[in-house]
């Protein structure tokens, strides 16, 4: 199946919208708003997610490619500068070996109900390191799990082996099945 990769911006927030609302808020309300500084939990509702997203949205401070089988919004790849995006599961054992930064972070994958297993992700991710090269490219970092018994819909960083298709390289482990992979992207012309 062939997609379509858009920029998630004001033209496609409707779309964007939708599947949030498709999906119960994304894991109950989220929005897409976990790995922002803001983040969820305690203290947030899914309207306060929404507005906040759509704040980010609107004032250019998120970023996301998001897949379309034609008007249709299938899923997306989450990503930005690691201060847009700070912050990451397993950020204790990540920190503790830390020994570069990168100038941009996948902070989280995200595919609709009854789009799973069609290529979605990885379409989104790809989509994401074309956006990447045509913001100035650089150094992406990601945290994807090897595993195979999680269920897709919880994957939220995507699959180890998605990535690696994709030309990242594992860099060090930072959980049970958590690793911290990378990629050089250059900028497009």
């Amino acid at each position: 199946m062939t997609y379509q990769i858009r920029p998630l911006d004001e033209s496609t927030w409707d779309a964007f919208a939708a599947l949030v609302e498709f999906n119960n808020g994304v894991f109950g309300g989220c929005w897409c708003m976990g790995f922002h500084p803001e983040g969820v939990g305690k203290g947030t509702t899914a309207a306060l997610n929404c507005e906040r997203k759509r704040s980010r949205v609107y004032s250019g401070n998120a970023h996301a490619a998001l897949v379309f089988d034609g008007e249709s919004c299938l899923g997306w790849c989450q990503f930005g500068p690691p201060d847009e995006v700070p912050r990451i599961k397993s950020r204790a054992a990540y920190e503790r070996d830390a020994t570069t930064t990168s100038d941009w972070r996948i902070a989280c994958c995200f595919v609709g109900k009854g789009h799973r297993r069609q290529g979605v992700a990885a379409a989104a991710l790809a989509g994401a390191l074309d956006l990447i090269a045509g913001d100035g490219g650089g150094s992406v970092e990601a945290y994807p799990e090897d595993v195979e018994s999680v269920p897709a819909g919880f994957l939220f960083n995507g699959a180890l082996s998605t990535y690696e298709d994709l030309g990242f390289t594992r860099d060090r482990k930072i959980g049970k099945n958590r690793w911290v992979v990378t990629r050089l992207v250059e900028r497009s012309a």
